[in-house]
């Protein structure tokens, strides 16, 4: 029992009694390069961050020795920027292990909590047409309010075994269905689902698809592992004129925005990589840990940095072709594939 109490206190034996706050860590006092190379992010932004957490990081810590908010956030963009709790981590800023433990889990809440904020479909009228104006310079695909996919992030297996959360390729993970906009920006995160479902599945369920059922104006672009929908528009299997090719050849390029926009968060996140291993937490602690890496990167973009800086340059992996029933078909969305083909891909 001895033990345990000096694990669990041992930030009161390295730093005394009477601290109101553990505030070890002085970011006056270290360079801009040391924040950036350590942390992953400028000053700016990481001020920016504490204060926009600040009320509720002190909510959560409302002890006689809580560790400060701007202990926890550097703590937590530590964790998610290299994926590790090493113990060289927990030295820069001043604190034990498990401190930095909580420091994640709590400032993970908190971004949580500020998602609807930062990821959101609903946007106003001219926030909507810019995007349609910048997708169309990227390949000249008329109408697109957004890409769409859906992501694997490697976790480890839960406690009960579940298969739910075995994939096509037979590691346990969680499946993040993804939409951004042409500049990176995520307008859809859901990080919730079990690796084991199909992508058609995860589509199915989610609140995109409620969302757009109904949407007359624009469309998102998926790929071949997705349904054509009014709302959806998807590759042409086989393409049999120039004008199709065309078409499939300005769809690639523009649905291409995010993977490149998905690989850029796991390069930045570096505990979303595979390449470190899995994440060490239940599904549902994994899946809040992407969702808030997924709110920083909005954060970070809407503050000026930009979305591919760190991108990687992994081939893309081409998708599995959905085996399509005739009674699936949907001739409205076919017929408004068609007419988008021939008004604007027909030479």
């Amino acid at each position: 029992m001895a033990i345990g109490i000096a694990i669990l206190d041992c930030d009161l034996l390295l730093h005394g009694r009477g601290h109101k706050t553990l505030d070890r860590f002085d970011l006056d006092s270290v360079s801009d390069h040391f924040l950036l190379t350590t942390f992953g992010f400028p000053r700016e932004f990481i001020l920016y961050l504490v204060e926009l957490l600040r009320e509720v990081l002190c909510r959560r810590t409302q002890r006689s020795r809580a560790i400060s908010p701007e202990v926890q956030v550097l703590a937590a963009l530590g964790f998610y920027t290299s994926g590790s709790f090493q113990t060289s981590m927990g030295d820069a800023i001043g604190i034990s292990q498990a401190s930095m433990s909580r420091c994640v889990t709590n400032v993970t809440r908190a971004l949580v909590e500020k998602a609807p904020e930062f990821i959101t479909l609903n946007r106003d009228p001219s926030s909507r047409d810019q995007s349609i104006e910048e997708f169309q310079r990227v390949a000249e695909v008329p109408g697109v309010l957004g890409v769409l996919d859906c992501v694997q992030v490697a976790i480890k297996a839960p406690n009960s075994e579940d298969s739910a959360y075995v994939n096509k390729k037979g590691f346990h993970s969680i499946s993040c269905q993804l939409v951004c906009d042409a500049r990176g920006l995520l307008l859809s995160a859901e990080t919730h689902w079990p690796g084991g479902l199909k992508d058609t599945e995860v589509l199915e369920r989610s609140h995109v698809y409620k969302t757009l059922q109904g949407t007359e104006e624009g469309w998102l672009l998926g790929d071949l592992r997705y349904p054509l929908k009014k709302w959806l528009m998807t590759p042409v299997t086989c393409p049999e004129s120039p004008a199709e090719v065309q078409y499939n050849l300005a769809h690639s390029a523009t649905h291409e925005i995010v993977d490149r926009t998905f690989r850029a968060i796991q390069t930045r996140f570096r505990c979303l990589d595979s390449c470190k291993g899995y994440l060490q937490y239940s599904p549902e602690k994994s899946s809040d840990i992407l969702l808030a890496c997924c709110v920083l990167h909005n954060a970070s973009l809407q503050s000026g940095l930009d979305a591919w800086t760190l991108e990687r340059t992994d081939p893309l992996e081409q998708p599995d072709t959905l085996e399509q029933r005739p009674e699936d078909r949907d001739p409205e969305a076919e017929a408004r594939r068609k007419e988008l083909i021939l008004n604007h891909f027909t030479s």
